[in-house]
């Protein structure tokens, strides 16, 4: 299970590779920031959030680049704070959002991307040069600041329905699933964020205190902040993946199989802000989002998978899960709308 405030040390492995050469160079940038250089060799190793935000931090300012040097363009010092300050004075989120991208766009040479609303699904789609597929540590940077920034403009987070990307699958995406979403899809046509629409009509209501307060504490509020919580919900989800939906037990038999009482279980879900009721909706629409993008699968097949009497009752739980039907977000991961 993972800790909410830890990144994997795959992650820091990603970042030194990207901007730091091998050698002297790395070891003294693992000691400043205070990360054992032995460390690198435990796949299993995590370090404090805060920590790898440190390092993060001086890896920009050794290159000018908050970007890490994944574009042939320089991401230079301040760009994250002129961005967000102008962001910010825009009236609602999509407003906001446009900039962010524009900005973005403008800066980086081989990210160009726009924000596309189609009826209750949204998308960010990266506009890049056919012939070449970033890596996918570069990609998953790009969405940190994205989706970080927009859910800090927003005042809350903004879940991801799924991310497609155009690359091979990395060796790992543990990390990137808590922050992002389980539903990641590897060497698609094209690298897209999808997400319900109605959040793009959510007002700014950001101050400068504010501001300072979130880029003094940047990037590791983003890394930690907006991701999906872990810890006992983690566990309950995990658990309900494992069986179908049919043979999903009731709140009693999920505490039995975590060695508490029904009334533990229900108490520390709502410490986490959380419903076992609400765990099973969430790993149901994760599993109908996996299964709507796989056009072999009907309406009823995936109804009946998920444990639902009929198919009218998939298609209104599915629109109150995501705001849109299983007919429109098919067209759109399918590319047929």
């Amino acid at each position: 299970m993972l800790n909410k405030d830890t990144i994997s040390i795959h992650l820091v492995r990603e970042a030194l590779l990207q901007s730091c050469a091998p050698g002297s160079a790395t070891d003294e940038v693992l000691h400043k920031v205070g990360i054992a250089r032995e460390l690198l060799d435990q796949p299993d190793a995590r370090v404090p959030a805060m920590v790898y935000a440190r390092m993060w931090r001086l890896l920009a300012r050794r290159l000018d680049d908050e970007f890490f040097g994944m574009d042939p363009r320089k991401l230079r010092a301040g760009s994250l704070e002129f961005m967000c300050r102008s962001a910010m004075a825009q009236p609602t989120l999509a407003r906001g959002l446009e900039v962010v991208l524009g900005f973005l766009s403008l800066m980086l040479e081989r990210l160009p991307a726009r924000l596309v609303r189609q009826q209750s699904v949204a998308e960010i789609v990266l506009h890049e040069p056919e012939q070449q597929a970033s890596r996918g540590f570069t990609y998953f940077a790009y969405w940190m600041i994205v989706h970080g920034v927009a859910c800090w403009l927003a005042g809350r987070r903004i879940p991801i329905l799924a991310i497609e990307l155009r690359c091979a699958a990395p060796d790992y995406c543990e990390d990137y699933e808590v922050m992002f979403s389980e539903n990641l899809r590897f060497e698609r046509p094209r690298t897209r964020m999808i997400f319900a629409a109605d959040c793009l009509d959510a007002p700014i209501k950001r101050t400068d205190p504010e501001l300072k307060r979130f880029l003094a504490e940047a990037p590791a509020n983003i890394l930690v902040k907006y991701r999906d919580p872990q810890s006992l919900a983690s566990q309950i989800k995990q658990n309900l993946r494992q069986l179908p939906a049919v043979q999903w037990p009731e709140t009693q038999g999920m505490a039995q199989s975590l060695c508490m009482s029904a009334s533990t279980l229900r108490r520390r879900l709502a410490d986490e802000g959380q419903t076992f009721q609400g765990l099973k909706d969430s790993v149901r629409k994760e599993l109908a989002i996996g299964w709507l993008a796989e056009p072999e699968h009907s309406y009823a097949d995936i109804a009946q998978r998920l444990g639902f009497a009929d198919t009218s009752s998939f298609y209104k739980a599915f629109r109150k899960w995501s705001g849109t039907n299983p007919g429109h977000y098919r067209g759109l991961i399918l590319g047929a709308v």
